[in-house]
């Protein structure tokens, strides 16, 4: 079957400001997601991909703006499913504010019980997002052959929550996935098993250094986070 990339989009300036922006309109990438964005053609230049599929918020659209540009012929799909998980009345607040909230221990061990009040659980989040990756598996390699590749841009929650299903972990294990912005998730999948080939690839080493986060010690970033500095 079909060989998935999955990108994370560029830094935003929610991630900058630690706004947890959800489906917030209007958020768009900062000055250096937008040169993660314009990195991210050479860094695919490799890859042949018969398609890049979206989310339909605006700042995936960015990050696969230059991709595009460099391959006149690829179409952008966008992809309601994989939109980033509707977070309901924590959308738009400081994360770090967000801390002191009882669900946010929930979210980060206990993720299959949590839902987000005005908005959706993690659970729904994860099954919309593998139904739309399996319905573009079906559909690539039924227009593309068993061995094509695509593109899929997304978010961090999104990202990992796709990966946990694919590693056959449970979703209140997915907080243990980090996936930095515009990094590079590549998963191959089969008949029998998906293999995951690549996990949050930046090619910048410098992600790896010790780093201050907007949660506690040993938390997860929920949104995804900012990335390196």
């Amino acid at each position: 079957m079909a060989t998935l990339i999955l990108v994370r989009h560029g830094r935003s300036t929610a991630n900058t400001s630690g706004v947890l922006a959800g489906r917030t309109p209007g958020v768009a990438l900062d000055e250096r997601g937008a040169a993660q964005a314009a990195e991210l053609p050479g860094r695919l230049a490799g890859v042949p991909l018969a398609a890049v599929v979206s989310s339909p918020l605006q700042r995936c659209h960015e990050t696969v703006r230059p991709l595009l540009d460099a391959r006149p012929g690829l179409t952008l799909h966008t992809e309601e499913r994989i939109s980033e998980c509707d977070y309901g009345d924590w959308s738009g607040r400081k994360l770090a504010e967000l801390m002191d909230e009882p669900l946010m221990q929930v979210v980060q061990a206990h993720a299959s019980a949590a839902a987000f009040p005005g908005g959706e659980s993690m659970r729904a989040m994860q099954a919309r997002a593998v139904d739309a990756v399996r319905d573009w598996n079906a559909r690539i390699e039924a227009e593309h052959g068993e061995d094509a590749v695509y593109a899929m841009c997304s978010h961090g929650d999104i990202i990992k929550a796709i990966v946990a299903d694919a590693l056959g972990l449970h979703l209140d294990l997915f907080q243990r996935i980090q996936v930095d912005p515009c990094s590079v998730t590549a998963i191959r999948y089969t008949r029998l098993r998906p293999f995951v080939l690549r996990l949050g690839d930046t090619g910048d080493l410098a992600a790896l250094a010790p780093r201050e986060t907007t949660g506690g010690q040993g938390e997860a970033e929920v949104g995804g986070g900012a990335g390196a500095p």
